[in-house]
C-alpha cells in the first residue's frame, strides 16, 4: 500500500475564527493492475478518496501523469481508477500518477497534488530465452564422472519478484546417459565416464529451460549443446594394422597392403589371394590396377563378442612369368595380414525374432500371460529397459514390466470382439537410450464357452396330412457365437420331460438334425398345428445349451408332397412371394372392394330418380304409373286443377268439347259433410293397413300433403275440402276420364246424402 509523503497532509482551513490548520488524510487501494487484461469493461485499478469528502458530491477527482486520460481514468465523482487497455509489463512496469481533490462549485484545489505509482502485475506471458545459443562446448575424453564442461544460462522477462514466472529449472532432454545438468544453475558435467575420442568424439546435448518452477503449466525454451572430446594421450604407439568396426557391412574394404615389384609395365603386375585357411571364408582380397594394392574386403558380417581379431596370410604373386628366368626362384611372396574387430555400442538383442503367447479370454486382470528377454551384447552389458509401443498398440489391454520384461493383463479380453492381439516391445539400452530393438508379440485370445448355442431359422415348417412315420420334414442346425479352438460340435435332442408323440429329433451327427415325424394321419380339421421344442447343446466345457421352438403346420399336399393349401402363410409363402407382393395383392384386393361399392352406390342412385317421372312429381302422386301416358291427348279429357278447387269444374266442362252424361241440374251441389266422410274412409284404410301388417303405398300416403308446384290442380289434401262448393256432386269424379275409375267406384259404393 502506498504512503504519501508527510508533507501532503498538511492543508489550511480559512475560517470565520481565523486559520486553522487541518490534517489530510487519503485512503489508497493497493494500487495494481494485471497485465495482459482481456475483459470486455475497464479494469479496476483502485479509488482515491480525501477526509474532505462528505459524500455530497461537492469533491471533484482529477489525474495527471503518465498515461492518465490514454490509459488511467478516475471518475470525478467517487475517485475510482480503470484502466482503459491491456497493459504489458515487459514494455513498462509502473505509471507515476498525480491526483487531486478541487472543489466542486469553487473549482479550487482543496488540497496540494499528491504522487502514487501503479504497478503492472505480472502474468507468466513469457517463456525462458537461451540468449547465447546454441553452445559450443570441449571436455578432455576419458574424463570422470561430473567433469564441468560448461554452463547455459536461460532468461525470463517476466518479474522475478512476484510469483514464480520467472524461476527457471533446467533439465536434459537430449544427451543422456552422456552429460547431465544442475536443474537450478544450468551447469553441465560428464555423466559417463571412459568416453573415448577415437570410438566417438562429437556429441550433442538437448537443455531446457522451464518456468513456475518447472510445474505443469510452465513456459520452456531449448538451447543446443555441441560437446567435443578433446584428445588425451591414451593409447601408445603401435605398427599399423588393420582395424575394422564389427557394424561395417559386407563388401566393405577393410585394408589394402602392397607389394613392391622392381620391375615395370607388365612385368610388375600382381595378383593377390588369400592363403586357404583361417579367414578366408571371412575376407577376401581385390587388386587394385592403377595402384596394384591388394584390398581386402568382407565377406560376412562381424561380431565383436564373438571374435575379435583374424589372422590370414595373403600371397602376391607375377602376372606374367619368363620361361627363362624361372630358375631364379618363385615369382611370389606371402605375407601375414592381422585384421582386428572393433567394438560398436549395438542395441540389445531378443532372444527371440519374435513371440507367441495364449491367453483366455476370462483372464483376470494383473495375471501374468509371458515374458520377453533382451540383453546388451556389448562388453558394457548395459541393463535394458523394456516398454509397449503405444504408436502402434492404442487398445492398451496390456502392460509390461520396464526390467524384468514380464507381460500382464490390464484390461478384460473378448475372443468374440479381437482374437488376436499384436503389440510391439521396444528393448532400450540404459547407457544409451537411443539405442533399442523391437520385436512382435502375438496374444492369441482362447476362447471361453460362454454362449449357448442357437437355433438357425426356419422357426416354421409344415407336414402334409399324408406324410407317413419317420418322414423327414426339416432339417435344423445352430449357431455359436463362441469359437473354440477344436471347431464347434452341437448336440440336438429332445426334451425329457415333454412329451413328443407326433415328432422326434434325428441327430446326424455333423452339426444338423432332422424333425421326424412319429406317426401318419396328421389332419387340420383336428389340429392346425404343432409346437416342436428342440434342445441343442454345444460341445464346450462347461456345456451351454438353449431350447428352440419349431411350429409346424398341418397341410394338404400332392401325393409327391408338394404343397397344395394350408393357411394364407403356408400358400405363399412356399411360392417364394415376398412381403412386398403380398401386400401388393392386398392393395388391389381393397381396391377392388371400393370400386364394388362405389358402382352398388351410383346404381342406387340411379333408381331412386327412375321412381320421379317428372320435376313436379315430389311425392304427390295418387297413383304411380310405370308406363307412359296419353300426352297432351289424354290431359284433354279432364282438367288437373279441379282437384285443387271444385269450382273450376263447371266452368272447365262450359269450356270442353264433350259433356258428360248422366249430368243433371240436380247434382250441383253436395254436403259439406261429405269432407268428414271422406277422413273417415282413409282413416279406416289405414287403420286395416296397420292391422293387416302391411303399410300403404309411400306415394299414395304422401299424396294429401302436397301435389306439386306446377300441378294446374293444386293441393288434393282433404284439410282443405271444406273450400268445396255444396252445389258441386262427387259423382263427376267419373266423368273424369278411366284413371279416375277407381277413385269414382269409392265413392259409389256407399251412398252419401247431398
Amino acid at each position: 500500500q502506498l504512503t504519501p509523503s508527510p508533507e501532503a497532509f498538511s492543508f489550511c482551513i480559512h475560517g470565520v475564527s481565523g486559520v486553522q490548520r487541518v490534517k489530510r488524510g487519503w485512503v489508497w487501494n493497493q494500487f495494481f493492475v494485471l497485465e495482459e487484461y482481456m475483459g470486455s469493461d475497464p479494469q479496476y485499478v483502485g479509488k482515491l478518496h480525501t477526509d474532505l469528502d462528505r459524500g455530497d458530491s461537492m469533491v471533484k477527482y482529477t489525474l495527471s501523469g503518465e498515461g492518465a486520460g490514454s490509459i488511467f481514468t478516475i471518475e470525478p465523482t467517487t475517485g475510482d481508477i480503470h484502466a482503459l487497455r491491456s497493459l504489458d509489463r515487459e514494455a513498462k512496469s509502473y505509471y507515476t500518477l498525480r491526483a487531486q481533490a478541487v472543489d466542486m462549485r469553487t473549482g479550487r484545489p482543496l488540497e496540494p497534488e499528491s504522487e502514487f505509482v501503479i504497478k503492472v502485475q505480472d502474468i507468466n506471458d513469457n517463456e525462458p530465452k537461451f540468449l547465447e545459443g546454441p553452445y559450443k562446448a570441449t571436455v578432455p575424453e576419458m574424463s570422470p564422472v561430473g567433469t564441468y564442461v560448461t554452463q547455459v544460462t536461460a532468461s525470463d522477462a517476466d518479474d522475478p519478484t512476484y510469483g514464480n514466472s520467472a524461476r527457471i529449472v533446467y533439465s536434459i532432454i537430449h544427451g543422456q546417459p552422456y552429460f547431465s545438468v544442475d536443474s537450478k544453475t544450468g551447469v553441465i558435467r560428464t555423466a559417463l565416464p571412459n568416453m573415448d575420442r577415437e570410438v566417438k568424439e562429437v556429441y550433442q546435448a538437448l537443455i531446457q529451460a522451464k518456468d513456475m518452477g518447472g510445474q505443469l503449466g510452465g513456459l520452456a525454451g531449448t538451447t543446443t549443446i555441441n560437446i567435443t572430446l578433446s584428445d588425451v594421450n591414451d593409447n601408445p604407439p603401435r605398427f599399423s594394422k588393420s582395424a575394422v568396426p564389427e557394424s561395417s557391412p559386407v563388401g566393405a574394404a577393410v585394408g589394402a597392403i602392397k607389394a613392391h615389384d622392381l620391375d615395370a609395365g607388365k612385368n610388375a603386375e600382381v595378383k593377390y589371394s588369400i592363403v586357404p585357411g583361417d579367414g578366408s571364408t571371412t575376407f577376401d582380397i581385390i587388386t587394385d590396377e592403377e595402384s596394384q594394392d591388394g584390398v581386402v574386403i568382407l565377406k560376412k558380417g562381424l561380431d565383436y563378442e564373438t571374435r575379435k581379431s583374424y589372422s590370414f596370410r595373403v600371397e602376391a604373386c607375377n602376372l606374367q612369368l619368363d620361361q627363362n628366368f624361372l630358375h631364379l626362384g618363385p615369382f611370389k611372396d606371402v605375407a601375414m595380414v592381422k585384421v582386428n574387430v572393433l567394438d560398436v555400442d549395438e542395441p540389445p538383442v531378443f532372444s527371440k525374432s519374435s513371440y507367441s503367447m495364449e491367453a483366455y479370454e476370462d483372464t483376470p486382470l494383473g495375471v501374468v500371460i509371458g515374458a520377453v528377454r533382451a540383453q546388451d551384447l556389448d562388453t558394457s552389458k548395459s541393463a535394458v529397459r523394456y516398454t509397449i509401443d503405444w504408436n502402434k498398440d492404442t487398445e492398451h489391454f496390456f502392460e509390461i514390466d520396464p526390467k524384468d520384461g514380464i507381460l500382464t493383463v490390464v484390461e478384460f479380453l473378448d475372443r468374440e470382439t479381437t482374437a488376436q492381439h499384436n503389440i510391439t516391445i521396444v528393448a532400450r539400452k540404459v547407457s544409451n537410450p537411443l539405442l533399442f530393438s523391437k520385436v512382435t508379440v502375438t496374444i492369441n485370445v482362447l476362447d471361453v464357452n460362454e454362449f449357448p448355442p442357437e437355433l438357425v431359422v426356419p422357426h416354421e415348417t409344415f407336414v402334409c396330412e399324408n406324410a407317413k412315420v419317420g418322414q423327414v420334414i426339416q432339417v435344423v442346425s445352430a449357431l455359436d457365437r463362441d469359437h473354440p479352438a477344436m471347431g464347434q460340435r452341437f448336440y440336438f435332442k429332445t426334451l425329457r420331460d415333454v412329451s413328443q408323440r407326433n415328432f422326434t429329433i434325428r441327430d446326424y451327427g455333423n452339426n444338423t438334425a432332422s424333425v421326424v415325424t412319429r406317426r401318419a394321419g396328421f389332419r387340420r380339421q383336428l389340429q392346425k398345428q404343432y409346437l416342436v421344442l428342440v434342445l441343442v447343446e454345444d460341445g464346450g466345457y462347461p456345456a451351454k445349451s438353449s431350447t428352440g421352438t419349431l411350429t409346424v403346420r398341418v397341410c394338404a399336399c400332392q401325393p409327391d408332397g408338394t404343397l397344395l393349401s394350408c393357411s394364407a402363410e403356408a400358400v405363399f409363402l412356399p411360392v417364394g412371394l415376398s412381403t412386398g407382393a403380398l401386400i401388393a395383392i392386398l392393395l388391389c384386393v381393397i381396391i377392388l372392394l371400393v370400386m364394388v361399392v362405389l358402382y352398388m352406390g351410383v346404381r342406387r342412385h340411379k333408381k331412386k330418380e327412375a321412381l320421379m317421372s317428372s320435376k313436379e312429381d315430389i311425392r304427390d302422386n295418387v297413383i304411380h304409373y310405370d308406363d307412359e301416358g296419353g300426352g297432351e291427348e289424354d290431359t284433354h279429357a279432364f282438367d288437373m286443377g279441379t282437384l285443387r278447387n271444385p269450382k273450376s269444374m263447371r266452368e272447365a266442362a262450359l269450356r270442353r268439347d264433350v259433356k258428360p252424361e248422366g249430368s243433371s241440374a240436380s247434382e250441383g251441389t253436395f254436403s259439406t259433410d261429405g269432407s268428414k266422410d271422406i277422413r273417415a274412409f282413409i282413416h279406416q284404410r289405414l287403420q286395416e293397413n296397420h292391422v293387416s301388417g302391411t303399410a300403404p303405398p309411400y306415394d299414395s300416403l304422401a299424396t294429401f300433403a302436397y301435389e306439386g308446384d306446377g300441378s294446374v290442380a293444386e293441393s288434393l289434401s282433404s284439410i282443405e275440402s271444406w273450400v268445396v262448393d255444396p252445389e258441386d256432386d262427387f259423382k263427376r269424379i267419373s266423368d273424369w276420364g278411366p284413371r279416375f275409375k277407381t277413385l269414382a267406384g269409392i265413392f259409389g259404393d256407399s251412398p252419401f246424402n247431398y
